[in-house]
């Protein structure tokens, strides 16, 4: 193989033709110089100079050699800078799988704002279902998770709770419990409910919560399920019916074209899970992406409460990226 080094002291002879500058120009002795070409010209089977007393010419063979190893030489120094950049550079891939309003909703703005911080890391966002999105992770096939569910293993990764997103009662505008504003515990079998699936996270959440008051969820009247919470949403719009919502679906799907309904005595509160995997070494990437969504995070937990959705975006404009 090509000695980069040797090619060098090549190029440098050729555009001298005195060995002796040469060894100026690159701190070397004469004789150092002398050998690299004779190391060369030995492994290319040809000679490159032909040295006629004090002078120095260079052969047909040195001629077709020079552009070559001009090339070879200023792409390996390319490859020098370009690597010494990146010692002081993130960069890397990053994929983030997500199953909530917040991954879907919060998690754009929060990801372009990174990138603009570390353009050298390529993003990927995954909408899945929730237990697909723990078993990717599992598996390392995303680096990250935004989930309503957690089920951590020693094989899945580490989670901390991100922020907690309330769950409201929607209603039709023209539906009675629209007009009233606020109903009773029991009322809630007077209604006609959409919901999520089962083993869904809200559905889970809205199920805990309810029973916490007393209302067992399956003695409500659920003629319709729901595989998204934005169908809810719409389907609630359109006059269907009733159901549980995240508030952020409301923000984004329909606000003001359904009305939210007080339950006594009731407050839904979904945790959503910020997890990684942890089974391999984070790599800059990673590390600095965790960093970043950890502190965004703390900047929104207490806000998702009680802003809108384009509030919160807006602080999220507002949040600094630590400096690499």
């Amino acid at each position: 193989m090509l000695n980069v080094h040797q090619l060098n002291v090549f190029v440098i002879a050729a555009e001298t033709l005195n060995f002796t500058q040469t060894a100026k120009r690159l701190h070397l002795t004469q004789s150092s110089v002398s050998q690299h070409i004779k190391s060369l010209e030995v492994q290319l089977g040809v000679e490159l100079f032909e040295r006629r007393g004090r002078t120095l010419e260079i052969t047909d063979a040195g001629q077709v050699l020079l552009p070559m190893a001009r090339e070879i030489v200023n792409g390996s120094i390319r490859v020098a800078e370009q690597m010494e950049l990146l010692k002081n550079e993130i960069h890397g891939n990053l994929i983030i799988g997500c199953n909530t309003a917040p991954g879907k909703y919060l998690l754009p703005t929060m990801l372009a704002k990174f990138h603009r911080e570390y353009p050298l890391v390529r993003i990927a966002c995954q909408v899945l279902p929730a237990k697909q999105v723990q078993q990717s992770l599992a598996e390392g096939e995303i680096h990250f998770t935004l989930s309503n569910i957690t089920e951590a293993t020693a094989n899945t990764g580490e989670f901390q709770l991100y922020l907690e997103e309330p769950i409201l009662l929607i209603a039709p505008l023209s539906h009675p419990w629209a007009i009233q504003g606020e109903i009773d515990p029991e009322d809630l079998f007077d209604g006609h409910f959409i919901a999520r699936e089962k083993g869904s996270g809200t559905y889970n959440n809205v199920r805990d919560s309810l029973l916490d008051i007393g209302i067992d969820i399956e003695k409500l009247d659920t003629f319709l399920e729901m595989g998204t919470s934005e169908a809810l949403a719409l389907a609630v719009e359109q006059g269907l019916g009733v159901g549980f919502v995240s508030k952020m679906i409301l923000e984004k799907i329909c606000p003001d074209r359904v009305a939210v309904v007080s339950v006594r005595g009731l407050e839904i509160v979904q945790p959503i899970y910020l997890g990684r995997q942890t089974a391999y070494p984070a790599t800059s990437a990673q590390a600095a992406f965790w960093e970043y969504i950890r502190e965004a995070g703390t900047k929104i937990f207490d806000a998702v409460r009680d802003k809108s959705m384009e509030e919160i975006e807006a602080s999220l404009a507002q949040i600094k990226v630590h400096s690499r």
